[in-house]
């Protein structure tokens, strides 16, 4: 028999692909509609760095203005006066009303939105979870001026009775003695700024542990383990890492709060031991208060204190971004 009618029905050889084209399939960008879209997300990506770059750029250039002119310590001044001859101003006292209030915002609203999380994932009944869920997911939705309204009409004069039960307690220490008048402070700032990050914390720790491996939990179950041992062995140690980056997502919102804070708090720019007594302040509210009055200079002080809130935020995200990056077994269907 010839060779040659043998091959007839043999398929025609493959020709060769280039590496171009393999890397496009590789991407899944071989058809005109997904180099498209390819090219907007590329493209979307790629402008908002150039948008961050150019934020960074405007106020390092403001900054730089005001800080050549600046007779203090930008870092360790406990004054803030644009309007001297030469002026003087620093952010010593801002930074410790922001780091206080966040610090008090996050123990009070982590442990809290910890528990609500593990109740609607684990311990609530599908048709309470559900609501109750919806419910947290409305309040990230309010307004932070609404937030603000409500703590100085509501929060603010219900606030007294907690501050003197404070002070004849725990006085003593000098933390939380309280002199009297209106308790607007640093505890009543970081209670508001607590109810207005316990959304976001709950929300990101509730997918969390909605992605603990079901197997897990079922053998621990099957080897008698109790509901609580069996978050405490499982879900816990496998959420604990979003847990974290929640947290830190909170905590960025709560270190760039502006309305809320300056609806609440009476700040006179000095640093009180007492988180009962008015004092201190905040970037943000410091910036929103002072912008409108300030002239060209004060405008570039403010902008000052403001990259340094801005460069604060950033490692926050990024702190937030790094942990989320080391454990991204949650991020997958339940086992």
């Amino acid at each position: 028999m010839d060779i040659s009618t043998q091959n007839t029905d043999a398929p025609p050889p493959t020709p060769p692909i280039s590496d171009a084209t393999q890397k496009r399939a590789e991407r899944g960008a071989t058809r005109p509609g997904d180099r498209v879209f390819l090219a907007l997300s590329r493209g979307s990506g790629i402008l908002l760095l150039v948008i961050m770059a150019a934020i960074a750029v405007f106020l390092t250039y403001r900054a730089s203005l005001a800080l050549s002119k600046n007779e203090g310590n930008f870092l360790t001044t406990f004054e803030w006066n644009t309007n001297l001859v030469p002026p003087v101003f620093g952010i010593a006292v801002l930074a410790f009303g922001t780091v206080v209030s966040a610090i008090i915002a996050m123990a009070l609203a982590v442990p809290v939105a910890v528990g609500i999380a593990l109740f609607i994932t684990h311990y609530a009944p599908r048709k309470l979870g559900g609501p109750i869920a919806y419910v947290i997911d409305l309040l990230a939705a309010v307004p932070s001026i609404v937030y603000g309204l409500w703590g100085a009409i509501v929060l603010v004069p219900h606030m007294t009775g907690l501050f003197g039960w404070l002070d004849h307690y725990f006085g003593w220490t000098g933390i939380f003695e309280w002199q009297g008048g209106a308790p607007r402070s640093m505890l009543t700032v970081g209670i508001l700024l607590a109810i207005m990050i316990l959304p976001i914390i709950t929300n990101v720790s509730r997918e969390v542990f909605r992605q603990a491996p079901q197997m897990h939990q079922e053998a621990a179950l099957a080897l008698g383990a109790t509901r609580w041992e069996v978050i405490r062995m499982s879900v816990l140690p496998f959420g604990r890492s979003g847990v974290i980056s929640a947290s830190m997502l909170g905590l960025g919102r709560a270190l760039g709060e502006t309305m809320a804070v300056a609806t609440v708090l009476s700040p006179t720019f000095e640093i009180n031991a007492s988180l009962l007594d008015p004092g201190g302040g905040t970037f943000a509210q410091n910036i929103a208060s002072k912008f409108n009055e300030a002239n060209e200079f004060g405008q570039d002080a403010l902008i000052a204190s403001g990259l340094v809130l801005f460069v604060i935020t950033l490692l926050v995200n990024g702190a937030a971004r790094y942990i989320i990056n080391r454990r991204k077994e949650y991020s997958g269907a339940n086992a």
